[in-house]
């Protein structure tokens, strides 16, 4: 109502100019509109403040580089580490595919012959074919550790989902034994045949493997 009362208080001549000028306005284009752009959009480049956050103290602010692969390393282990290399919970910097290294020989047990109803307390553990030939289980080995403060967060059941679903779906298709619940480890183990990946912790990488050549 109290628009209308203020265009009957214009005079006729003042109202035609106002009428000419708004047709005037809406006809003419502007660069926006021309460019496609709605009035009401602003184009101007708009600055997110959240892109300069700092990263959590876990996560290192440079990724360091990971340890070259050897040349003779089966294809199926190439193809496993550059899935592993997009892993955002692992410290490439400990990602590390090497042939098997026995551990070094421990001092030999004192022989005991087993005595007692049941036949037992021998120390004599019979031969094997590792001890002639001097290899392991495995021919290879992939030692992957997440990164520090993770591994209580899901990190190491994330690598290993990701190891067995890029393992599966190769051809030929590696066997690999029953999924089986690894919530609260440090240290998983994935037996693949030939070759074998450790996923650990920092502290377990440090505790159990700190003696091996890498």
């Amino acid at each position: 109502m109290l628009a209308l009362r203020c265009l009957k208080s214009l005079d006729r001549p003042v109202l035609g100019a106002v009428c000419k000028r708004a047709r005037l306005i809406s006809s003419s284009s502007t660069p926006l509109q021309e460019a496609g752009i709605p009035w009401f959009v602003d184009p101007s480049p708009i600055t997110r403040s959240y892109d300069n956050r700092p990263l959590p103290p876990h996560i290192p602010a440079t990724q360091r580089n990971a340890p070259s692969i050897p040349s003779d390393a089966p294809d199926v282990l190439k193809q496993l580490h550059v899935k592993l290399l997009e892993s955002p919970h692992l410290d490439t910097s400990h990602l590390v595919v090497s042939p098997a290294v026995l551990p070094a020989p421990g001092p030999p047990l004192p022989l005991r012959a087993p005595h007692g109803r049941r036949n037992r307390g021998g120390t004599y553990p019979g031969e094997s074919q590792y001890d002639e030939t001097g290899v392991g289980v495995w021919s290879w080995v992939i030692m992957a550790q997440v990164k520090e403060g993770t591994e209580n967060r899901g990190a190491i059941e994330s690598v290993v989902r990701l190891i067995r679903k890029t393992l599966l779906k190769m051809e030929p298709v590696v066997p690999l034994a029953p999924k089986r619940r690894t919530d609260g480890s440090e240290w998983v183990l994935i037996d693949a045949g030939n070759f074998a990946i450790h996923v650990v912790s920092k502290g377990a990488r440090e505790k159990y493997f700190n003696q091996v050549d890498w």
